[in-house]
């Protein structure tokens, strides 16, 4: 397909394996085909921090789109290249809905640009907030606040809960009708916690692929992708994968299914298939 096709993939449940990592194999892969030119990234909605780990080892050049497209992100300049981000009365209310429905949320933003912050307020974590905060010892960006307003100050681009599937499910029957927003509600893919993402509508996979596309030049962009939050990825590139563990809805609107997530399906058809 030659130089001039940006290559996009998610995260969970596509490139990497059950253990949130890319597997030897495909590292070795990928480096071959990102040493000979491939243009290939990520679209995830993990951070920066948490995606640079899960894909240690692979020598990925173009910016990253995090946040399912909240943020895209430069590792090589350090450079903010997008960044969407909530009105002050949009976040107030999209934590009133939470408020509500019983959920706590994480809240990703920054004090002040450039300083990202991730912030919840303690003594009302769930078991599976927990378990993600003990994932995440040692990250300077998680700080526990004591009140709403501190939970809410500065820029916020992205709220994250994780905890019963009833009151995640109260919430997104409430913020999902909301045009302003993007809200995500799934089951979390390594665990038996429910997650549920909310956005402003701008902080979207399709839009951050565009933006990334047009910003690099290319003229085509090809997809891999195997849940809910690859959905407006695939409606904007020009050809779009599933992998073999993807939902079935999502495998009906591919171009083709690749092989699973755990059997390196994505390096296997970028080696076949990519040119490189």
């Amino acid at each position: 397909m030659g130089i001039n096709t940006l290559y996009v993939t998610d995260l969970d449940g596509t490139l990497l394996t059950r253990f949130e990592r890319v597997s030897e194999y495909s590292r070795e892969r990928l480096n071959r085909l990102l040493d000979r030119g491939l243009l290939f990234t990520y679209a995830t909605a993990r951070s920066a921090q948490s995606a640079r780990l899960a894909t240690e080892g692979v020598s990925f050049r173009a910016p990253a789109i995090l946040y399912n497209g909240g943020l895209v992100y430069d590792f090589g300049s350090g450079e903010t290249l997008r960044c969407e981000l909530f009105r002050e009365e949009e976040k107030r209310e999209v934590y009133g809905v939470l408020a509500e429905h019983g959920v706590v949320p994480f809240a990703y933003g920054a004090l002040e640009k450039n300083r990202e912050r991730v912030a919840w307020q303690r003594g009302k974590e769930t078991e599976g907030m927990l378990r993600y905060l003990s994932h995440r010892t040692g990250d300077g960006r998680l700080v526990s606040v004591s009140s709403e307003e501190e939970l809410l100050a500065g820029y916020l681009f992205y709220f994250k809960c994780i905890g019963p599937r009833e009151r995640l499910e109260s919430a997104w029957n409430v913020l999902k009708y909301d045009p302003r927003f993007i809200c995500i509600f799934h089951q979390e893919t390594y665990q038996n916690d429910f997650w549920m993402e909310i956005s402003p509508r701008t902080a979207n996979k399709s839009d951050a692929v565009r933006f990334l596309r047009d910003r690099l030049g290319c003229s085509r962009a090809v997809c891999f992708g195997d849940t809910s939050n690859d959905s407006d990825m695939f409606d904007v590139c020009d050809e779009k994968y599933a992998v073999m563990n993807a939902d079935d809805w999502l495998k009906a609107k591919a171009t083709g299914v690749v092989g699973y997530c755990e059997e390196d399906g994505v390096a296997k058809w970028l080696e076949a298939n990519s040119g490189f």
